[in-house]
């Protein structure tokens, strides 16, 4: 076993329920659909992982990438962890970008660190924000 395995990353949202997340390394993302989200949708990243020594300071940093621009980088520590596992971590909710300018594919780079900042996994998806449908007309009483 590695140091660092990772058994599965997914996103929680409200409406959705559980997404499974397509995910790729090294290679350049051919056959990787891109994940079709709803703009502002509420979505918390699900990790579960293994662990093949102890790890101080594991680390989450997700980057955002739209049209060869970093939108945003955040890092999550996520804490110290004993040989072993499988971890389970769910990560705080956040909401997706309102707005038609904000819709289009987003290459989402995802890598672990351990405390000493050496890399332990690096690993990309995509997701694609899309208009929200529109609000059915409301209806007036009869």
């Amino acid at each position: 076993m590695t140091a660092f395995e990772l058994v599965d990353l997914c996103l929680h949202t409200e409406d959705l329920g559980r997404l499974e997340v397509p995910l790729w390394g090294d290679n350049d993302g051919v056959g990787a659909e891109p994940l079709d989200l709803p703009e502002g949708t509420v979505i918390s990243v699900g990790l579960t992982f293994r662990l093949g020594r102890d790890i101080e300071g594991l680390t989450f940093e997700e980057t955002r990438v739209r049209d060869g621009t970093v939108l945003s980088t955040a890092r999550t520590v996520l804490g110290g962890f004993r040989t072993g596992g499988p971890y389970e971590v769910r990560l705080p909710a956040e909401r997706l970008p309102l707005g038609r300018a904000h819709c289009g594919v987003y290459v989402v780079t995802s890598r672990f660190t351990d405390g000493d900042g050496r890399e332990l996994l690096t690993l990309r998806h995509r997701m694609r924000l899309v208009p929200q449908p529109a609000p059915h007309p409301a209806r007036r009483p009869a």
